[in-house]
């Protein structure tokens, strides 16, 4: 039996506001720099050799992209060691940071969320889209969720045809 009646959208009818926290993602390609490797048997570091070896490295290579510097051994490495690597590729990369990719990705949605202009938000409903082809850390989930609840109406998680409610403002008393 066909009916006269259009086919209505009930998702872009619905005045949901969506956020894709993927679409903040970094843009620069994160390099890791892994001082085990310059780790005398992966164990200590040896001053004079570090030294030689980061002046002959190739920083260069690290043009306009992020680095991360961390060890991924259980040696200790001294606070100067982290210090004289940035120190040779500051003049190159856009960022030196020290820490995982992973620890990156934290540091720079957080920055993100705690810039974002909230007013856009205020007394509407908005979804959180999950499911990202990106690695968006846990934490840029939950830092959105903490700052939106204080101007949303409503917070849900999902995609805009099927959500879960997070956060529903109460009425006010009469």
């Amino acid at each position: 039996m066909a009916t006269d009646k259009p086919l209505v959208n009930r998702v872009a009818a619905s005045g949901l506001m969506t956020i894709k926290l993927e679409e903040y993602f970094p843009k620069e390609t994160i390099i890791a720099f892994d001082l085990k490797d310059y780790l005398y048997m992966e164990l200590m570091l040896k001053e004079k050799d570090f030294r030689e070896a980061l002046k002959t490295h190739k920083w260069s290579q690290y043009e306009g992209q992020i680095l991360c510097v961390f060890c991924s051994t259980d040696a200790i490495i001294p606070i100067w060691a982290y210090m004289l690597v940035a120190s040779y590729a500051a003049p190159h990369a856009k960022d030196v940071f020290q820490g995982t990719s992973e620890q990156y990705y934290q540091k720079a949605f957080e920055q993100l969320i705690a810039q974002m202009d909230l007013a856009l938000y205020e007394d509407q409903r908005v979804v959180i889209k999950g499911c990202s082809d990106l690695p968006v850390p846990l934490s840029a989930y939950v830092d959105l969720t903490s700052r939106l609840r204080l101007v949303a109406k409503s917070i849900m998680f999902g995609e805009p045809c099927s959500t879960v409610p997070i956060f529903k403002k109460p009425r006010p008393k009469k």
